[in-house]
């Protein structure tokens, strides 16, 4: 039955009534990173080290070392990350099984176009629940807000003034409510952090962190084309490295997608 179900799986892929969305944007120097203010220490962004390029110190290949901070564009948040989940998994604990599950889109994009600094309650997920469903056991809660429009500029992306931050999120109890009174396996966002721009202000701070890295669930930041997405029906695969002791990693995230045949 499951060899069945797998070639059921190819014969859509190549048919074309399940398609592959790609939710990772694109990493380079260009990447915006998150910004802490001071004294907080900030991570580097990537830099490419050259060890050869088709030349005398290898003449038939060309190849890089990388500097890069953990969590830096597309990445996944494993539990160990927060004080919370200090005592969690690291990257390479993550049971294989949870980074594979269904996923369902709420697409606030228009609300966070008014005000970026919308933020998503619990109510606002029930009424989602009543016209969809329950949220997925061992599913994923992807927020779209349009905000994947400004990655490639830093300033656009981050939208900070002088009193911070100024991007889309989750308010403290829908933090709260999520990570302890549902399955899910995780959230993803399209933001620089799974925190809304202000969250420094919440109580508690971060909530999103607080909660939810400590009860054992993930993150995903800095997604892209959710809009291919719909509501409910995709299924969504999160690759981190496998780094012993890691806190996060760079990640490519992808969905299958119903189709057109």
């Amino acid at each position: 039955m499951a060899a069945d179900t797998l070639s059921s799986l190819i014969g859509a892929l190549t048919g074309g009534s399940v398609h592959i969305v790609d939710l990772t944007q694109p990493l380079s120097e260009q990447t915006p990173l998150l910004q802490l203010p001071e004294p907080f220490a900030n991570t580097p962004g990537l830099r490419r080290h050259e060890i050869s390029n088709f030349d005398d110190r290898g003449p038939a290949w060309s190849w890089s070392w990388l500097e890069i901070g953990e969590h830096v564009g597309t990445h996944f948040d494993a539990p160990n990350h927060w004080i919370t989940g200090r005592d969690g998994e690291d990257l390479a604990a993550v049971p294989p099984h949870r980074l594979v599950g269904p996923a369902v889109v709420i697409d606030k994009s228009a609300e966070a176009t008014k005000n970026p600094d919308y933020l998503l309650t619990v109510d606002e997920v029930k009424e989602f629940e009543a016209e969809h469903g329950p949220l997925p056991e061992g599913g994923w809660l992807l927020l779209r807000t349009g905000w994947d429009a400004y990655a490639a500029d830093q300033a656009a992306f981050l939208n900070a003034s002088e009193t911070g931050p100024h991007t889309p999120g989750f308010d403290a109890e829908c933090a709260r409510w999520l990570a302890h009174e549902t399955a899910i396996t995780g959230v993803g966002v399209e933001t620089v952090g799974t925190d809304a721009g202000q969250a420094y202000r919440f109580e508690p701070a971060f909530p999103m962190h607080n909660f939810l890295l400590g009860s054992g669930k993930y993150g995903l930041t800095q997604l892209a084309n959710l809009a291919a997405l719909p509501a409910t029906g995709a299924v969504l695969i999160a690759a981190p490295l496998k780094l012993v002791g890691g806190t996060g990693s760079p990640t490519r995230v992808l969905a299958l997608a119903p189709g057109t045949e």
